[in-house]
């Protein structure tokens, strides 16, 4: 481990710019620690001591061998080989210093019981999560135990599943690394799922909460069918309750005998018909879920658990099933006997043949259009519900990991019937109706309606351009068959977070060229996707702490008591010129078969900064043309107050970083709950500098637009942008339909034609 870097960080350490350095869920653990939400407290076994494992045990080149001839969609082989990585690693002797530095932070922390979870570098992202592909231990106790959990935990990085995923998302086995956070035990009374949106119709003005007894693992898995509630989150007030029959909870074994540590017991009759949670906790659990929505500003799907009257969150993560208005097409109506029903999970129409799956060693059996019948699933079965038409199980409810994955892959679902695997039987046709969770026998629908991407039935013309601010290669190609202009706003840091490196280190081994063709690989995703509409590219705005996550970084940056206002953006540009040039080639590399792309320079303080960056641009043959343009980020007050200036070196385009405008020009921590009702875009002073940037921009020939979601929240501030000549505004993929027809009505009400 290079010198300096921490094996072991508090939760109050870490934030959600921390992925590279302790996973998904550490990093969204530590968000919520600092926003003051109940979150049971905890350490986190970074990312980094998982390779100083991996390298001091020397099983590397054992694993790849195993790994390389891998064909992942043969089920069985998958299988197999997955046990023997994981076996590899669990047989691997844990290093002393690291087993030492796990028993102290334990120790430190009261002992007790813990929960044990994997937090892995490429899970939890804004547009993927496909949920659960690490292991999470529950209940663990004692010193050694807690040490031998987390390397648990890091085998499980191997899980068939896990393999699978990776392979399909075009990750790196070897970069993925896996924190493991270990967290106070939370004894659940009740636990369950919150989704701050609708999760089926993706409805963004209800809270749906689900509940059941027990600790959480039994309704994440989709094991029982909870309770649903339905909150308007508008006032908060209860719209609707379904009432889940649960026949057992998953509590702690306190007589501790057997290996169990986690039991199921039964419910009696009363229990298993009863609400789970009284009218004033569903709204106590709802204003919770609303103030961590709030914060993120971006729907969340959240884990919560109950233990002596008090609520916890033990995780929160965006939602990345997100479908727009318009995005899912209506479903014919259906009038044959209904078969079965149960739960809608996840819109569309689909018919197949059966089959039935009772564990997931026999996944091999579903083939492509069949619909897969289970009693549940588990991320295990992910490969096999990817060749399904439509899946259908007994138990769990809409936030299972059932539903959660169709709605990822745009299958259709139902959920909770109860009896499927039971009245189906294998070959059996039947039409499934994952809108309305019904169930009939035969084909009686004709062709598919899935929950695919279809965009509204008629365009709506704007002369303001809609475009898309985008980081995951996972739904390019989803998004860029909608109605949206090209993509505003192409962020790197997810791109080199995934190569894992600090680009000096790379130099340092003579390997620059390694992370130019990695990082030109994975623009190359969103150029060729959106040709021949533009990608702006914003280059690296990493900032000193998340460079320093990365491998190597403790050695080539310094730590900063303030990194957001620290050796960022354009100032990183002029100085440290060699590793600017390693993505200036990455660039032209890219442009050689993709001439849409574009490149954006960030948070670029001064003048002089602007012109030295533009000049070795131009050093390096990235020169302004006809299909080449360059755009600077306005987000710090000195851009639009020397605008003219600014303009005058000589680029095309501008874009408004709205957040980060607002925070400085207003001196207020975006992220500060207590100033939260201050932040505003539709501040005077902010709406000086937006109207003015915009303004000269316009008079000087120069391209505006806005990235952001103020645009797509304050309908009465886009109309002020339309009215002031901005060109474009970009936004998040679920608010692209919404952005269009907010812009719509702005331009109908000022007379411009679209």
């Amino acid at each position: 481990m290079c010198e300096g870097q921490k094996a072991i960080v508090w939760f109050s350490e870490v934030n959600k710019n921390d992925i590279p350095l302790v996973g998904g869920k550490g990093a969204n653990l530590g968000e919520m620690i600092n926003a003051n939400i109940p979150v049971p407290p905890g350490f986190i076994v970074t990312a980094p001591t998982y390779f100083d494992f991996i390298e001091q045990a020397k099983i590397m080149d054992k694993i790849r061998e195993l790994l390389e001839p891998l064909d992942v969609n043969d089920s069985k082989r998958l299988q197999q080989t997955a046990a023997e990585v994981r076996q590899i690693i669990l047989d691997a002797p844990m290093p002393p210093e690291i087993a030492k530095g796990i028993k102290e932070a334990y120790i430190e922390m009261g002992r007790g019981l813990v929960a044990v979870r994997s937090s892995a570098t490429a899970e939890d992202l804004p547009e993927a999560s496909f949920a659960g592909q690490q292991s999470t231990y529950l209940n663990i106790e004692g010193d050694d135990e807690v040490v031998a959990a987390v390397q648990k935990c890091w085998a499980s990085l191997f899980e068939a599943r896990a393999i699978f995923y990776r392979e399909q998302q075009g990750f790196d086995h070897f970069k993925v690394g896996l924190a493991v956070p270990v967290q106070k035990m939370v004894q659940a009374e009740t636990s369950g799922i919150i989704f701050t949106l609708e999760p089926v119709s993706s409805d963004t003005s209800k809270i749906a909460i689900e509940a059941g007894y027990g600790l959480g693992e039994a309704i994440v898995s989709g094991s029982v069918t909870p309770d649903t509630y339905l909150v308007d989150k508008d006032g908060l007030r209860i719209c609707s309750k379904e009432i889940g029959k649960q026949e057992w909870k998953f509590v702690r074994n306190v007589e501790g005998k057997g290996s169990e540590i986690n039991i199921k017991v039964p419910l009696s009759s009363t229990e298993q018909a009863e609400q789970k949670l009284a009218d004033d906790e569903i709204i106590k659990l709802a204003e919770i879920a609303k103030r961590i929505e709030e914060h993120y500003q971006f729907p969340q799907d959240i884990e919560w658990a109950e233990e002596n009257n008090e609520f916890f969150i033990v995780q929160s993560r965006p939602v990345t099933t997100i479908k727009a208005k318009g995005e899912i097409e209506a479903a014919p109506e259906i009038t044959a006997p209904v078969l079965l029903s149960g739960a809608p999970a996840s819109p569309g129409i689909a018919f197949g043949a059966v089959k039935i799956v009772p564990d997931a060693s026999q996944i091999d059996r579903v083939k492509e259009g069949n619909v897969l019948v289970a009693e549940m699933t588990t991320p295990d079965f992910v490969p096999a519900m990817k060749r399904a038409a439509a899946i259908v199980t007994d138990r769990g409810g809409r936030t299972a990991h059932a539903a959660i994955v169709s709605r990822e892959l745009g299958v259709p679902c139902i959920v909770g019937t109860g009896q499927a695997t039971s009245i189906l039987t294998d070959g059996q046709v039947i039409t499934v109706d994952g809108s309305k969770g019904k169930i009939y026998e035969g084909k009686v629908a004709e062709g598919k309606v899935a929950g695919a991407v279809t965009g509204p039935k008629e365009k709506i013309k704007t002369r303001t351009r809609v475009y898309v601010n985008l980081a995951q290669p996972d739904l390019v190609d989803r998004v860029a068959k909608r109605d949206v202009d090209g993509v505003g706003l192409l962020r790197a840091e997810f791109i080199v977070a995934q190569i894992g490196e600090h680009p000096n280190y790379m130099l340092s081994q003579n390997r620059g060229q390694e992370f130019v063709d990695k990082l030109a690989e994975g623009i190359t995703t969103f150029a060729k996707a959106f040709n021949p509409r533009p990608v702006v590219y914003r280059t690296n705005d990493f900032k000193t702490n998340e460079y320093r996550a990365l491998k190597g970084g403790k050695n080539y940056e310094a730590e900063e008591e303030n990194p957001m206002l620290g050796y960022r953006g354009a100032s990183r540009y002029i100085t440290d010129i060699d590793v600017f040039k390693l993505e200036l080639a990455a660039i032209k590399k890219v442009r050689q078969d993709y001439s849409n792309l574009w490149v954006m320079i960030p948070f670029v303080r001064t003048v002089d900064e602007l012109a030295g960056t533009v000049k070795i641009m131009e050093s390096e043959g990235l020169k302004r043309s006809e299909d080449f343009k360059i755009w600077m980020m306005v987000e710090v007050p000195s851009n639009f107050i020397l605008m003219e200036k600014f303009l005058e070196v000589g680029i095309d385009g501008i874009s408004i970083g709205s957040n980060d405008l607002t925070q400085l020009i207003l001196g207020i921590d975006r992220d500060n709950e207590k100033l939260a009702d201050t932040f505003d875009e539709r501040n005077e002073a902010v709406l000086i500098a937006l109207e003015r940037a915009i303004k000269v921009s316009k008079s000087m020939g120069v391209t505006s637009s806005i990235c952001g979601q103020a645009p797509s929240v304050y309908p009465e501030l886009t109309q002020k942008l339309v009215e002031w000549g901005i060109v474009s505004v970009s936004v998040s993929p679920d608010m692209i339909d919404t952005t269009r027809e907010i812009i719509a009505k702005a331009e109908e009400k000022l007379k411009i034609n679209g």
